[in-house]
């Protein structure tokens, strides 16, 4: 299996807000923004460059994940990522480095496990050497994603109205 991530582009749109609704009934936020789609993606691009970031808010850069076709095209949109390239007292607490989502259909395929390797790969090009991933205590398949990437337990933390956190860390 081949997988690329990538910016937000225009074509996007239709099936990022079809996974969206599909992820809500889990509980899952797929998109942060929903806005107008030219305006999603220029808050992306600006977060990704760490222009005007609202408070509270680290550069962040929020990756499609596209499957590669054997003869290099394009194939269909599997997930995204949100690479967070440094932490807040949030991110260190709950939220970590690299928070990721597959859509349902796209699960059990391998493409979670290979959309955190590359956006370790991401961060470690970058420097970061100790790289914080997280997941709800529950989430057996997101504890095993990371363990597969070389996730070390640190600890599970209690978090004030949701469900506690496992606390991973993967050395770059």
């Amino acid at each position: 299996m081949s997988l690329v991530l990538r910016p937000l582009n225009p074509a996007d749109e239709s099936r990022m807000r079809e996974i969206h609704r599909a992820m809500l009934a889990d509980g899952f936020q797929f998109l942060h923004d929903d806005g107008p789609w030219d305006e999603v993606i220029e808050r992306h691009r600006r977060e990704a460059l760490g222009q005007n970031l609202a408070p509270g808010r680290v550069r962040c850069s929020y990756l499609v994940a596209e499957e590669v076709n054997a003869d290099g095209t394009a194939g269909p949109i599997v997930g995204r990522v949100s690479i967070r390239h440094e932490l807040n007292d949030f991110l260190l607490n709950v939220g970590g480095h690299v928070g990721y989502g597959v859509a349902p259909e796209h699960r059990r395929r391998g493409h979670a496990t290979e959309i955190l390797r590359q956006s370790v790969a991401l961060l470690a090009a970058e420097g970061v050497e100790k790289i914080l991933v997280t997941c709800d205590d529950d989430n057996i398949a997101s504890a095993r994603t990371i363990e597969a990437c070389g996730g070390v337990l640190e600890d599970v933390r209690p978090i004030e109205g949701e469900a506690p956190k496992r606390r991973y860390w993967i050395s770059a």
